[in-house]
């Protein structure tokens, strides 16, 4: 959880320093990281995956529901592969902007708020 809040405090700066790529980047593996601990917490198999699918539905699979959707998570999983094998942007289609930086984080700091309720 410390790191899923650190790369989120991150992407926060990096959106500040117009750095959209990087910060895109950030809000993955916060919330990457986040969903992992969550598995850790709750003695569920850690899953050797970067996709957000995948580990939402072994959540699920395991009665533990998170408020993210699938448009979310498939945003989330677009933004994985092109940032760490960058060619151009983090995103396939197009460049990220404030706007596209400002979904994300939003969507991290969701998916904190819900993890962090469910481990208290």
């Amino acid at each position: 959880m410390n790191y899923a809040g650190e790369n989120l405090e991150s992407s926060k700066i990096l959106l500040k320093s117009k750095l959209y790529n990087p910060c895109l980047q950030n809000v993955q593996q916060a919330v990457e990281k986040v969903l992992k601990s969550i598995l850790v917490e709750k003695s569920i198999k850690l899953q050797r995956t970067h996709d957000i699918l995948e580990l939402k539905q072994v959540l699920l699979n395991h009665s533990i529901e998170i408020e993210l959707s699938d448009d979310e998570c498939d945003f989330l999983n677009s933004i994985y592969l092109p940032s760490k094998y960058p060619i151009g942007s983090v995103l396939a289609d197009y460049d990220p902007d404030e706007v596209i930086c400002r979904k994300g984080i939003e969507i991290a700091e969701k998916t904190l708020r819900t993890v962090q309720a469910l481990i208290e």
